[in-house]
């Protein structure tokens, strides 16, 4: 008679960002043995994550609510499906699924909880005056329900186990890194040309904290200048973000004409080959994976010196790091670039290499299953 294969369930709020980030090593641990379901809100992906081989559990939740009343209604949802599923393990991803899922794993009797950090989300990122009342009550629930014993702490960066830490949100021998969803090197072509035509290159979704502003108004100022290069913005709109960019003010962008809005591009790889510089002027990230993709492509890094970004980018290594939200810098570091390939051309093969020895998908799924075997067989 085989033994039942472990169950492992991930929470995740949204299906896009799953499969985006986390649908690899979904199914690397399938491959290892695994049983593997995923609870998410179904927008669109529901066949691609069932086509890997997963089983799929919808759930009824907002990414962008904070009303309190529905999230007890999430919480009683998850009760639930935690209570039907019976998990040997748990995978929380970001802070809603921290604190719900945690809450909810916590009525069940479920202690075998890996709880991600992907970024700081809202409540720490934004400065409005919303997000900076929340603040309190979510660093409260943070230490109620992000490292119950028996769980372990994933981050994408180094500054924020630090900053957790020292905070004592986290006890030091629970803090993972790994670093971000990690990048297939194989399926980029590195770029070796860095002559003729220009083109600057953004891969984000269309938020402020995004930095999307400082970008357009980089390349003002670089078009004032005479500097001849195209900017280009690739990604959606994000509506149940609360720091997503305003359909009429991309209007009046496209209208002006200083920046190209490509919108959502699923064939990266390609993408990334026509560019020639890419840039990230976010507020902070987890570990940002347009910039890991980005430096995939052999593509020289702008990015601000945050959390996240300066862990892809090394000033004057693959790339340049300048202050965040200062668009003079920001265009000062692009021009610099796209004046210089041959510094383009060596800041771009060494975000190649570092991508494939410190950034590479297998590392990533490698280390995340090792996390998952260490915490069952305890």
């Amino acid at each position: 008679m085989h033994p039942k294969p472990p169950k492992l369930l991930y929470f995740v709020t949204i299906d896009w960002f799953f499969c985006s980030h986390f649908i690899a090593r979904a199914i690397a641990a399938r491959e290892a043995g695994y049983e593997v379901v995923v609870v998410t809100h179904v927008e669109r992906h529901a066949d691609v994550i069932t086509n890997a081989g997963l089983r799929l559990v919808p759930l009824q939740i907002s990414r962008s609510s904070l009303n309190p009343i529905e999230a007890i209604a999430a919480v009683l949802q998850l009760r639930r499906i935690y209570a039907a599923e019976c998990p040997d393990l748990i995978h929380h991803v970001a802070l809603k699924p921290i604190l719900l899922g945690g809450f909810a794993a916590r009525l069940v009797g479920v202690h075998a909880v890996v709880n991600a950090i992907v970024g700081g989300g809202y409540a720490f990122t934004s400065r409005r005056l919303l997000a900076r009342m929340l603040r309190p009550f979510v660093t409260l629930a943070l230490r109620l329900l992000l490292n119950p014993g028996g769980s372990k702490v994933v981050f994408e960066n180094s500054d924020d186990v630090s900053d957790f830490c020292n905070a004592g949100l986290v006890r030091p021998h629970d803090a993972l890194l790994i670093r971000g969803a990690g990048v297939d090197p194989s399926g980029f072509t590195p770029r070796h040309d860095f002559e003729g035509p220009q083109l600057v290159m953004m891969v984000a979704r269309l938020l402020w904290d995004k930095g999307i502003g400082e970008f357009v108004n980089a390349a003002r100022l670089l078009h004032k200048r005479g500097v001849a290069a195209r900017f280009v913005l690739v990604g959606d709109p994000d509506p149940e973000n609360r720091a997503c960019i305003d359909i009429s003010t991309l209007n009046a962008w496209r209208a002006e004409g200083v920046v190209e809005l490509w919108g959502f591009r699923s064939d990266i790889p390609e993408v990334l080959s026509e560019a020639t510089v890419a840039c990230l002027p976010s507020y902070r990230e987890g570990l940002p994976k347009s910039l890991i993709e980005a430096m995939a492509a052999g593509l020289p890094c702008v990015t601000t010196d945050v959390p996240g970004c300066r862990e892809a980018v090394r000033d004057g290594d693959n790339g340049f790091l300048v202050p965040a939200k200062d668009a003079q810098a920001l265009a000062e570091a692009v021009e610099r670039l796209i004046s210089n390939p041959s510094l383009a051309r060596r800041m771009g093969q060494r975000g190649r290499e570092r991508l494939e020895q410190e950034f590479s998908m297998q590392q990533v799924n490698e280390t995340t299953l090792i996390t998952y075997q260490k915490m069952l067989a305890s």
